[in-house]
């Protein structure tokens, strides 16, 4: 689902990558828990759409968690833990330019 959803979302199909983004996250978040570095994966798409969406009062806590998790998860020097913090830090740029 979430490898799906990120195809609609590449190419701009946000309303069919939404629902597929939420769904990877729940059975994510049910069959690993909440401090699985997939559940942060699942996180930081949806957090992805929402931004390219304008959705950022939605989108911020997300990447923040999925920041969190990937710390915890991977530990702060992992490669998917620096991606989703350097998504986070572009995400907090373009907002203050704004």
């Amino acid at each position: 689902m979430n490898g799906l959803g990120e195809c609609y979302r590449v190419v701009g199909r946000y309303d069919e990558a939404e629902p597929l983004y939420r769904e990877a996250l729940a059975v994510t978040e049910q069959a690993l828990g909440k401090q699985h570095a997939d559940y942060a994966s699942s996180l930081n798409n949806l957090a992805l759409l929402l931004d390219t969406t304008g959705r950022y009062d939605e989108a911020e806590p997300l990447y923040r968690e999925a920041v969190q998790v990937f710390e915890a998860a991977l530990g702060p020097d992992h490669p998917n833990t620096q991606t989703v913090r350097e998504n986070l830090q572009l995400f907090l740029v373009e907002r203050s330019a704004s």
